[in-house]
């Protein structure tokens, strides 16, 4: 199991207006966005979304975000490969990404 603490930070909208963002919201995002051909497909990665869903919106409400080993290597994979590189141009996101793949492993 992987408990990592959830930091929001500011940042504009399309429009310019103030607003609050976290690692979820990048993971959101990330994991949203593929390709329709590169989404992942079958019963077990539909149970494998919806347990991330319902971490993310437990994240939101207690600032930790707790992952089973194997959610959890599905959403590092996902960074690995398929991160925007000009993500990298957020020093927020990248902070974020940077404590989410050093967190290590507790024990329940």
């Amino acid at each position: 199991m992987r408990k990592i603490q959830i930091k929001k930070w500011k940042a504009k909208d399309p429009d310019g207006k103030d607003i609050e963002e976290s690692l979820i919201d990048a993971f959101t995002v990330l994991i949203s966005n593929k390709k329709p051909e590169e989404m992942p497909r079958g019963l077990d990665k539909a149970r494998l979304y919806n347990r991330l869903i319902k971490a993310f919106d437990k994240a939101k409400e207690t600032k930790e975000l707790i992952l089973e080993e194997a959610d959890y290597n599905f959403l590092k994979d996902s960074l690995e490969k398929d991160m925007p590189s000009f993500w990298g141009t957020n020093k927020n996101i990248m902070d974020a990404v940077e404590e989410f793949v050093e967190t290590k492993q507790v024990e329940k």
